[in-house]
């Protein structure tokens, strides 16, 4: 190592994952400089205007995985972080019937058949997800090796699934790599709660409902929110942004120190190992460890360079599947839109567009062949019912993730973007009468815009498919898979590596803790 170096750890991208890294690593005594090349810190969790007076979250938009631990331990609430909403309510919308609450309550209402079996499912389900919950906090186990350590959290592993008991296990090993179409018909009646509880399995995801393995998306969700996390989406007080302007302060607090509007042009390599990063201004910095928040793709094949790697470790990171098949579109609005069947509380929810298992499944068809969907289905929410700052008095905005956009639209986006824009308004209006006549501007987010906007390669929020052959062991690809890289110094810590996207930290605390032990 250069003991010459200007920092012991530069961290690139001041993403959430980046700064609960920066803020770990600062922590443990280490010197640590966190580059973005962005004008804000938070990555796509950033709140920014998108017309005058309207401020929204542009990329996430709700709270939930992020372990309390966390929050607790990195004083976020004494760096300002308050919630506008907690426990928000999730409520599926129908054309067909009166809106159902998904909680026992709302099910029993809307569907007493499915009460029980809701109930049952549910259980069983949290049950496998405190399971697995372990998993996401740590450092996945290396395959083929020998070494005791590695063995043991394989052992440890294994005994978190043995202590389900056999009927649990023996379930547990049946659905997980099923489609979730098959598992909410074996348990349900309604075709509104099984089509709400699917979307939950194939957000954010290139997946349909009659996938295989979409089982395992769900239980992801369910193990991440198993894992300190709170039960509900919360909507941080200021929007996402907070959030990351906590954790900033946070960092800055811990030590850190962090640089805006400074985007890294390469990763500098020096005697066969990561020496620091030269900017974009022509700026060399030198450190002993440089860690990347950003995709995999970015950070092997533009900021490293493919000639610091072998060719079978560039093919795999090539070939990783990280095109994004979900939108986000924001609207000012002039007054608040009234959800037919809704009372006012039950607007500050979060709402989906998820009418049944065959509405979504047609809507995923459209995307094989790169095509935006007839009928998308959606996750909406109201934030600035919860929080009056984000919009003008008497205004509001909505915010909404679009399921099924592909990255790449046969034709191009260029036609398109209004026509896709005015279809997803019709379909919000149909639950909403009135909506498009108190929209004052709007803003439509495709996967390409999202990877323009945040670097994001594919503009996927996982930084790459969480599946079944990208996940724990192999993700992002084998050979850096534990947050460490083929190059020497070189370190991974962002949504691309274990456990995966969504606004939770884990892979940024992880990541920190592994460097602690392997750069002592």
């Amino acid at each position: 190592m250069n003991a010459a170096a200007d920092y012991d750890c530069i961290v690139i991208g001041a993403g959430h994952n980046g700064l609960v890294c920066a803020n770990y690593l600062a922590r443990s005594g280490r010197s640590v400089l966190v580059l973005e090349a962005a004008a804000q810190v938070g990555g796509a969790a950033v709140t920014r205007e998108f017309a005058p007076g309207f401020r929204v979250s542009a990329g996430a938009h709700l709270l939930q995985w992020m372990p309390r631990t966390m929050i607790e331990e990195l004083a976020l609430g004494a760096h300002g972080l308050a919630f506008a909403a907690e426990d928000l309510p999730t409520v599926a919308l129908s054309l067909e019937g009166a809106p159902m609450r998904l909680d026992p309550q709302g099910i029993q209402a809307r569907s007493p058949a499915d009460a029980p079996a809701y109930a049952a499912l549910n259980a069983q389900l949290q049950r496998f997800a405190q399971a697995l919950g372990s998993m996401l906090s740590g450092v996945p186990p290396r395959l083929g090796t020998a070494a005791r350590s590695e063995r043991l959290a394989l052992l440890r592993l294994g005994w978190q699934i043995r202590r389900l008991g056999r009927r649990d296990m023996r379930e547990l090993l049946r659905i997980a790599g099923m489609c979730v179409y098959d598992l909410m018909q074996e348990h349900f009646v309604s075709v509104q709660l099984q089509g709400a509880l699917a979307f939950d399995a194939l957000l954010g995801t290139n997946l349909g409902p009659r996938s295989p393995g979409s089982v395992f998306t769900l239980l992801y969700r369910l193990a991440a929110g198993a894992n300190g996390a709170r039960s509900a989406p919360a909507q941080p007080k200021g929007g996402l942004g907070a959030l990351s302007e906590a954790l900033a302060r946070s960092a800055r607090a811990s030590g850190a120190s962090i640089r805006t509007d400074a985007p890294v042009r390469r990763i500098r390599v020096e005697h066969d190992r990561a020496a620091g990063v030269t900017l974009e201004s022509g700026e060399s910095i030198s450190a002993r460890v440089v860690v990347s928040n950003a995709d995999p793709k970015t950070t092997f094949l533009r900021l490293l360079g493919s000639e610091h790697l072998d060719t079978g470790f560039v093919r795999r990171v090539s070939h990783l599947r990280s095109a994004g098949l979900a939108a986000k579109l924001h609207l000012a609005l002039d007054r608040l839109p009234r959800f037919a069947g809704l009372d006012g509380a039950a607007h500050g929810g979060r709402l989906l567009i998820a009418p049944s298992l065959d509405y979504l499944e047609r809507a995923y068809n459209h995307s094989k062949y790169g095509e935006y969907s007839a009928q998308p289905s959606l996750e909406i929410t109201l934030p600035s019912l919860n929080d009056a700052q984000l919009a003008p008095a008497g205004a509001h905005v909505l915010s909404a993730i679009v399921q099924y956009v592909p990255y790449a639209l046969g034709g191009g986006w260029q036609q398109a973007r209004q026509p896709l824009l005015d279809l997803i308004v019709d379909r919000i209006e149909a639950h909403a009468p009135g909506l498009r006549a108190s929209i004052t501007a709007a803003e439509l987010l495709t996967p390409l815009d999202l990877e323009q906007q945040f670097r994001t390669v594919g503009g996927h929020w996982h930084h790459g498919e969480l599946a079944l052959d990208q996940f724990l062991f192999v993700r992002p690809v084998p050979g850096a898979a534990q947050y460490e890289t083929p190059l020497p110094g070189l370190y991974l810590c962002g949504a691309g590596c274990h456990p995966g996207g969504g606004v939770m930290g884990t892979a940024g605390r992880n990541a920190a803790r592994r460097i602690a032990a392997l750069a002592a």
